[in-house]
């Protein structure tokens, strides 16, 4: 069988799912695997080796969240319910029953919300990065934060506070160009959306009580140097749904996918063929 055309190659589509259209692209065939992105991001940000190297066992779908990239918005305001209710819509535009759910950062707190106002709709739960919000999710430094959303300086300067803040600082000392480990991101989002993810993200009530209700299987993979939501945030999330599986990357931080991307796809993969259930 031929491997599935990179993604890439793949040209962006749009779907109206709900009130708004969401663009997005997908990759490979099988079972489907929906990656969410978190923050600030497109869909053009996930590391395409990663994404690749998943094509090859799933069908990989890679979408924009509301009013970022190519995906449209209306007046209400963001929030993380409203985000995981777009999440379930795109879904239904795809007629897709259910399916496997990759979160990244903010991303993992719709992919919590989704697992839990529509559970018929999740199979297997990978929260990469993640963070259950409310008074138990740990924040980044304000230091940290006002790095992150920065928005001053040149392209150049507005690229290096990021690789500052998504990768760890003695593995940016052994590579000159840490540039080159990221993908081409073309897409741009209106600032006014990002400070609306931003207040979703922050305001958000929080999933922490409600995590035992999740009865699907899920792993978290977060890095131990991840400085934007530190380990400790998944420690918290792994002891209260059952069974969850946890993977720790020694020296990885909040973009730990673009540092090792084989790794990160490898375990993604063990997990989906090994863990015990999926829905039906």
């Amino acid at each position: 069988m031929d491997p599935p055309l990179a993604v890439e190659l793949v040209d962006i589509q749009m779907i109206p799912a709900g009130d708004i259209k969401i663009a997005y692209k997908e990759v490979g065939t099988g079972d489907p695997l929906l990656l969410i992105m978190g923050w600030d991001g497109t869909m053009d940000l996930w590391d395409p080796q990663m994404v690749n190297t998943l094509a090859t066992h799933y069908r990989v779908i890679i979408f924009d969240n509301r009013g970022m990239g190519g995906s449209t918005a209306t007046e209400e305001n963001f929030t993380i319910e409203l985000f995981a209710d777009d999440t379930a819509n795109f879904m239904d535009a795809l007629d897709l029953e259910h399916t496997h759910i990759l979160g990244w950062s903010m991303g993992t707190q719709i992919a919590l919300e989704l697992a839990l106002d529509h559970p018929e709709k999740v199979d297997k739960l990978i929260l990469y990065s993640a963070n259950c919000g409310g008074d138990e999710g740990i924040f980044p430094d304000p230091e940290v934060t006002d790095k992150f959303r920065n928005i001053s300086g040149t392209p150049e300067e507005r690229a290096q506070r990021a690789f500052e803040v998504l990768l760890p600082e003695q593995w940016l000392a052994e590579r000159p160009n840490p540039g080159a480990y990221f993908p081409n991101v073309t897409e741009t989002s209106p600032q006014e959306h990002i400070d609306a993810q931003w207040y979703a993200m922050v305001n958000w009530n929080g999933s922490y009580r409600r995590l035992p209700q999740i009865t699907q299987d899920t792993i978290l993979i977060t890095g131990t140097e991840d400085i934007v939501f530190q380990p400790r945030n998944s420690f918290k999330i792994a002891e209260q749904i059952p069974d969850a599986w946890l993977v720790q990357f020694r020296g990885g931080g909040h973009g730990l996918m673009f540092q090792y991307p084989e790794r990160f796809s490898s375990i993604v993969l063990y997990f989906l063929k090994h863990s015990s259930t999926t829905c039906s």
